[in-house]
This record gives structure tokens, C-alpha cells and sequence, in this order.
């Protein structure tokens, strides 16, 4: 099990470091889900304190063990008008947040789980109607622990232990034990040497001596390796965790990568698509121009030889319209083109002083009237044209 520390930023560096960890020992959450499940636990260690994130084995019912996150520590349960704190696990699975979590009652060693609950079973896993209902993206940890707690506030589903009383202290014996038999601390005691048979007991006063030099050059030899142990310990986490704060750094980075590369992909596949429906587009009008144009070279290769034997070609009669419509569009444009080359004739005769101001106004004002009201009428008749054009097509498809 790894456990995080309980800084809110190094909490933030934590889930950073697990979520983008590769290798067996990562977390099998997608990708795509794991800004989110970040996003779940910092807003829920913000909210509950007592709650911290952690990485630990988990073991399926098949027998499977895959590690996983968890947020183990414990949630508020007023009772009767005092906060108690009710010990829980909650595992992140590997399709969460699409799927709820899996929450564990984790009672400790003089607490035991109440028989029967309505949410809590025997093995203390909780049940509850949030966790029945989870609907993602809208449910999220903050929630589900607020309703547990208030769910356990209405029946709590532990309750303590009792303590069995302790054994009466036995009565003191008639006599002393330790004035028969000397202690462990008595036997291991050096013993005095014994006085020399040349007088003055100078012989056990140097071996004393001797001895004690000794254990200081033992207790000298002791603190040294003690003291470079302890050196090389600092030295060795030093490393550790600037090695860690850059990974977790690096971990920040690739993750803030990743939203940028999604947001990029989004994007791309957007504009590939607009290019997709532009292409069906200009299919569909390349379709069209190319019927124009076998239609145009029928009737040049129709009409070619029709003014070999014309001598006197009036401008007027040289075209023929081929129903009303073309008819009605040919006044309209021809109308309209005329206006403007009168208008034009009249803002030159205006500028050369020609005419005076204001009846070149009146006169302009009544054209652009007429001129407005053919162009109306040649856009409509060219809307028309154009959905005859569309069902002659389509008949002819069908055909």
C-alpha cells in the first residue's frame, strides 16, 4: 500500500504521480478518465480531511488482484448531538467514474458492525441507494459521502466492543521472591574480581579499568557507524525525493499534455469533418455544372449550323427562350442592365454639369425604384428556374 501525504499540494503530486505511473504497477483506469478521478479526490479530501488518497492491492471475488485507488480514513456521523468518526474504504474500481465506487466499512479491533443493517453487510460492504443510482458524470465522491454520513447518522452501523474488566492484582506473599533468588538485571552484573594474595587488591582495580576502556572504545565505534548510517539515510531520501518531485513535475506536464493533445484531436476531427460535408458538397455541384455542360454542348452542336445561311442577323431575334420562365428572366436582366447604363449616362451628365442636382435625384430615385423591383423579380424567377432545374434531375435519375 502507498500512502500520501497529508499536504494538499503534495496530495496534488500524489495522484499526479499515480495516475500517470506505467508499468505493473499502474492504475487501470482509461486515460480519458484519469483528470477526472484526479479531479473526484481533490475535491473530496477537500471537503473530508479525515480521508486521504491511497494506492493498495485489490482483490476480486475470480481471484484477479489489480491495484487500485482508495480513499481510506474516516467520515463525521452526528449522533445525538456528538460527531463521531466512522471508519471506511473507499475503492475506485476500474470502470469508475463511469461505474460508483465500492465502499467498505473498516471497523477497528473494539468496534463491531451492527447485525442487521439496512446498508451495511456482515463483511462491511455498504449499500445505499446512491451508490445503486450513480449516474455519471453528475455523481460524484463528495456526494456519496455526505449521504452516508447522514445515512449512518439515522442508524450507525457500528457500535463498540466490551471490554472485559481486569483480573484482580494477586496478593503478596509472606515473604520476598527477590531476597531468595537474584534477578536477570543481579545476574548479569560483572562480578568483582577478587583482591590479590600480594596485598593492596591493586590487580582488580586495573582489570576494571581495562574493561571500561574497552566498552568506550565500543560505544566510540558504535555512534560513528551509527551516525554515518544516519548520513547516508538523509543522503539517500534527499535524492528520493527530488528524483520524486521531479517525476511528479514531469507527471504534471504530460498530463497537462494530454488535455491539450485531446482538445487538438477534437479540433481536428471537427475540421475533418466540415471538410468531409464541404467535399460531398462540391461533389454534388460538380454533378450539376457537369449536366449544364453536356446540355450547353448538345445545343452548340444543335444550333452550330443555323447561321451559315443567315445574312442580315437581328440582335433581338437571335435567341429564342425555351419557356416562360427564361422568357420572364431575359426582360428582367435586360431590363436591369439597361437601367444601370442609363444611370451611368446620368452621373456622368451630372458631373460634367449637364444636369442640374435635382432632377438628376428625381431621376435616380425613380430608376433605382424600377431597378429594385426587376431584380426582385429576376431572383424569384431564378429560384423558380432552379427547382424546376432540381425535379428535371431528379426525373431523370429516376428514369
Amino acid at each position: 500500500m502507498v500512502s500520501s501525504p497529508s499536504n494538499p499540494q503534495q496530495i496534488q503530486q500524489f495522484l499526479s504521480s499515480a495516475l500517470s505511473q506505467r508499468g505493473p504497477s499502474s492504475v487501470p483506469y482509461e486515460e480519458s478518465a484519469k483528470w477526472l478521478i484526479r479531479q473526484h479526490l481533490l475535491n473530496l479530501i477537500s471537503s473530508y480531511p479525515s480521508l486521504e488518497p491511497k494506492t493498495a492491492s485489490f482483490m476480486h471475488n475470480d481471484g484477479r488482484s489489480v491495484n487500485l485507488l482508495q480513499a481510506d480514513g474516516t467520515i463525521p456521523m452526528p449522533f445525538h448531538g456528538v460527531t463521531y468518526n466512522i471508519p471506511v474504504i473507499i475503492w475506485l474500481l476500474e470502470s469508475y467514474p463511469r461505474h460508483p465506487p465500492c465502499v467498505y466499512v473498516n471497523p477497528t479491533a473494539d468496534m463491531i458492525i451492527k447485525r442487521p443493517h439496512a446498508h451495511v453487510t456482515p463483511s462491511g460492504l455498504v449499500s445505499h441507494p446512491y451508490l445503486q443510482n450513480w449516474i455519471h458524470p453528475s455523481s460524484n465522491l463528495v456526494d456519496l459521502v455526505s449521504d452516508l454520513s447522514a445515512a449512518f447518522a439515522r442508524d450507525p452501523p457500528l457500535y463498540s466492543r466490551r471490554r472485559p474488566q481486569p483480573p484482580p492484582p494477586s496478593p503478596p506473599t509472606g515473604y520476598d521472591a527477590s531476597l531468595t533468588r537474584p534477578t536477570s538485571a543481579d545476574q548479569s552484573l560483572p562480578r568483582p574480581f577478587p583482591p590479590s594474595p600480594y596485598g593492596g587488591g591493586g590487580g582488580g582495580r586495573v582489570q576494571v579499568q581495562h574493561v571500561h576502556h574497552q566498552q568506550q572504545s565500543d560505544d566510540a565505534a558504535e555512534v560513528f557507524k551509527r551516525n554515518a548510517i544516519n548520513k547516508m539515510v538523509e543522503m539517500v531520501h534527499s535524492d528520493l525525493v527530488s528524483m520524486r518531485r521531479a517525476r511528479e513535475a514531469e507527471a504534471e506536464a504530460l498530463l497537462s499534455l494530454q488535455s491539450g493533445l485531446k482538445r487538438r484531436d477534437e479540433e481536428v476531427n471537427r475540421g475533418l469533418k466540415e471538410m468531409v460535408e464541404e467535399k460531398e458538397t462540391l461533389e454534388q455541384q460538380l454533378q450539376v455544372i457537369s449536366m449544364n455542360t453536356d446540355i450547353l454542348d448538345s445545343w452548340v452542336r444543335e444550333n452550330q449550323g443555323k447561321t451559315k445561311n443567315v445574312v442580315d442577323l437581328d440582335v433581338d431575334t437571335a435567341f429564342e427562350v425555351g419557356d416562360t420562365l427564361s422568357k420572364q428572366m431575359l426582360d428582367c436582366t435586360a431590363s436591369d442592365l439597361a437601367i444601370e447604363d442609363t444611370i451611368y449616362s446620368l452621373d456622368k451628365s451630372f458631373q460634367d454639369g449637364v444636369l442640374p442636382f435635382d432632377q438628376y435625384l428625381r431621376n435616380v430615385r425613380l430608376l433605382s425604384r424600377e431597378q429594385f423591383f426587376h431584380r426582385a423579380m429576376g431572383s424569384k424567377i431564378r429560384a423558380a428556374q432552379m427547382d424546376a432545374h432540381v425535379a428535371a434531375i431528379a426525373g431523370r435519375l429516376h428514369s
